[in-house]
């Protein structure tokens, strides 16, 4: 069955309420970095702000920021850090258009009921719930993604831990289904390990056995990798064809590493200043039409939290933005629900068996 994109509903700007809303108010910044009294916060979905008597939609949007127009007349979504003393901020509290600000949670509400869809946002996921029809989507996203979308996947360390995960997910690279990477200093690390000394954390990723002084064998890697001042470079230098990062890099994927308060070295791309980490995680989300988070339940809830519902492709045509977030616990999936990010399509499994069943069904392995 092939892959069919929902259709987009937009609000129905004849409605008299929404033809008599005035155009939202414009409050100028006074303090770097202070929004206004009364700003407006962003959520997930569509939203449209009238402007000289036209609703607009917004594009970039991301959970609990701020709508800024820049001096140029540009309107774009940041955290209130970012503002600056030139700008004017959107105000208003009411979201249904009684402050020229409408925001639109139905986009495409009408196809998720009639065709009964997995991506109707279903609720209560957990270990006893039936995946086959989620895998089956998936996998038809996934092929309708590789020729006309962006795949941005977010991953933990546990991938590292075993061969078969690690070969399946450099597998999906080479395949083509994966534009975009992020994770954290352990899963660079510790894939790296695996293809420079075939363990992880000291021990082998096919036996689990703990080798001899392993618990340095991290430490030695990231030593060597800050030697050579890159990953690329010593993937090159080691002439490394083995795991996630060779195949990431080989393809000039972007990715993003952001680092924590207890990372090891760090790696040399890792992003130690949090903010930084997060502006770059954006760019990858923005340009994002699908994201798959796995095995990682802190960076699966930062990126559900900046990602919008919505993705308006270069043409202007609004399309879904697809979310999935796989873990082996239902507390991890189920944060991201109550986190506010509505639209993930939850998946208890393991992260291993996860990613094998997926490669293998989308003819990788």
């Amino acid at each position: 069955m092939a892959f069919s994109m929902p259709a987009y509903r937009q609000p129905d700007f004849s409605d008299p309420s929404l033809v008599a809303a005035p155009d939202v108010t414009w409050a100028p910044v006074e303090t770097r970095g202070v929004a206004p009294r009364r700003y407006h916060s962003t959520s997930m979905h569509p939203e449209y702000l009238k402007v000289a008597g036209q609703w607009v939609l917004v594009d970039g949007i991301a959970m609990d920021d701020v709508i800024r127009m820049r001096p140029d007349g540009r309107i774009q979504v940041v955290p209130e850090r970012m503002l600056k003393t030139t700008d004017k901020v959107a105000l208003g509290r009411r979201e249904r258009g009684e402050d020229g600000i409408l925001v639109w949670a139905h986009g495409f509400d009408a196809e998720a009921t009639e065709s009964k869809d997995q991506f109707s946002f279903r609720a209560g996921r957990s270990r006893e719930t039936s995946y086959a029809r989620d895998y089956d989507q998936l996998v038809e996203l996934l092929c309708h993604e590789r020729e006309h979308g962006n795949v941005l996947w977010v991953m933990g360390p546990a991938f590292t831990f075993d061969a078969d995960a690690r070969h399946a997910m450099q597998r999906l690279v080479e395949c083509g289904f994966v534009q975009g990477v992020m994770g954290g200093n352990a899963l660079a690390t510790h894939d790296l390990e695996g293809a420079y000394l075939h363990t992880a954390l000291g021990q082998d990723i096919y036996t689990q056995e703990s080798v001899p002084l392993g618990h340095y064998n991290h430490l030695d890697v990231i030593n060597e990798v800050r030697r050579a001042g890159s990953i690329r470079r010593f993937v090159e230098d080691n002439d490394i064809h083995d795991g996630i990062m060779q195949a990431v890099v080989r393809r000039d994927i972007p990715f993003v590493l952001a680092g924590s308060i207890r990372d090891d070295g760090p790696l040399p791309e890792v992003i130690s200043d949090a903010y930084k980490a997060q502006g770059a995680m954006y760019e990858l989300i923005h340009e994002a039409t699908t994201i798959v988070c796995m095995a990682t339940m802190l960076h699966s809830i930062a990126t559900g939290n900046m990602a919008a519902s919505y993705h308006v492709c270069a043409d202007g045509t609004v399309r879904p933005k697809y979310f999935y977030a796989v873990d082996a616990t239902e507390f991890a999936v189920n944060k991201l629900r109550d986190r506010g990010s509505l639209a993930a399509t939850t998946i208890v499994a393991n992260a291993r068996d996860f990613i094998q069943i997926l490669a293998g069904r989308l003819g990788c392995l």
